[in-house]
């Protein structure tokens, strides 16, 4: 049977976004481990008799069942998973963070592509920020895995032209579609440790953060073809709002 005939059984997944569709359904894009990042129309799931309206929730696991004809199959049955009803939720603080990690997944994947790990990878981010896990380290982390699942991570522990290993107390600047090269100046180039502590995800101290976020955002900048996100800009909003 093809794959837009088949029915799908309680297969792991995520859902990353939805939107309003007639009066009482739903457009679901979801990341499933086995079947990767699809489109799924849930009819009849709005409203205060809507059953699944309370399974239907971002960053919590769920089992889904689909059938249909098309490229955007119809959802035939929801549960939650592991946990169930009792899954804990994301604390609060935590939320713009994870859903900066489902606009990436939303705009870096490409629809009915399985990649197993990756979808590990976030339900591994999701789990450690759930346990209280520190944000920063989190997210860099996740985005440095991301980049290498798309095939586009990089090459932390030796120079892109020569091929010289780098060095704790050396100095380093980062050209996207090239890599890592040795810094001619050290102001505002990336320090040699920080990459180093990247590679390894041990980012245990500001300085590595810093420019893990320097260098990562420089990356997924370049994968991202200089469209912005949206939650960034969220982000940078609440700072400023926040701001003494």
């Amino acid at each position: 049977m093809s794959r837009s005939q088949r029915r799908v059984e309680l297969t792991a997944g995520y859902l990353l976004h939805h939107r309003p569709w007639r009066d009482t359904s739903r457009i679901l894009e979801v990341l499933t481990r086995e079947h990767g990042r699809l489109t799924l129309f849930a009819r009849g799931v709005r409203g205060p008799a809507a059953k699944l309206s309370w399974v239907l929730q971002p960053f919590q696991l769920l089992l889904l069942s689909w059938s249909g004809r098309s490229e955007a199959p119809s959802l035939v049955a929801a549960e939650r998973g592991e946990g169930g009803e009792g899954a804990e939720p994301l604390p609060a603080g935590c939320l713009l963070a994870a859903f900066y990690l489902n606009e990436l997944l939303l705009r870096l994947t490409t629809r009915h592509d399985p990649q197993p790990q990756l979808f590990d990878h976030y339900h591994g981010a999701l789990g450690a920020l759930r346990a209280g896990a520190a944000l920063e380290p989190c997210l860099r982390i996740f985005e440095k895995r991301l980049l290498e699942a798309l095939g586009y991570g990089v090459e932390l522990s030796s120079e892109a032209h020569g091929g010289a290993a780098l060095l704790p107390d050396g100095y380093y600047d980062f050209r996207p579609g090239h890599g890592v090269v040795a810094a001619r100046q050290r102001s505002g180039a990336l320090r040699g440790s920080s990459l180093l502590a990247l590679a390894a995800e041990q980012l245990s101290d500001a300085r590595s953060l810093a420019d893990a976020r320097r260098l990562l955002q420089a990356a997924l900048g370049e994968c991202l073809e200089g469209r912005p996100l949206a939650s960034r800009a969220v982000a940078k909003s609440v700072k400023r709002r926040v701001a003494p």
